[in-house]
């Protein structure tokens, strides 16, 4: 997605760090991983784009993990807001994004 073009790197809050990492045991080094492994589907998150615009990617980490992460973009940086493992319907979604392109 044209989105990620004009990210220059990464802006990590420290509680957005913590709270990936407590909740669901993502780590920051694996958010990024996501964004720079082939497939990855990103798509607008309107419902939760109220304050600031939200994106969401469906990914895999070096390991092979299904992320699911939720970002924002502020001053070109990718800000993450939440990571955790991809559900089984945000899974089927990725497959068929990834089939689509095929």
């Amino acid at each position: 997605m044209d989105i990620l073009s004009r990210a220059e790197g990464f802006d990590w809050d420290r509680g957005n760090i913590e709270k990936n990492w407590e909740r669901h045991r993502v780590g920051f080094l694996e958010c990024e991983e996501v964004f720079f492994n082939k497939p990855l589907v990103v798509k607008e998150d309107e419902p939760h784009s109220k304050e600031e615009p939200r994106y969401y990617v469906l990914g895999k980490t070096n390991s092979g993990r299904l992320l699911f992460v939720i970002f924002t973009i502020r001053k070109n940086k990718l800000g993450v807001v939440s990571a955790r493992d991809m559900s089984r319907k945000e899974r089927k979604i990725y497959y068929e994004q990834i089939e689509k392109r095929a």
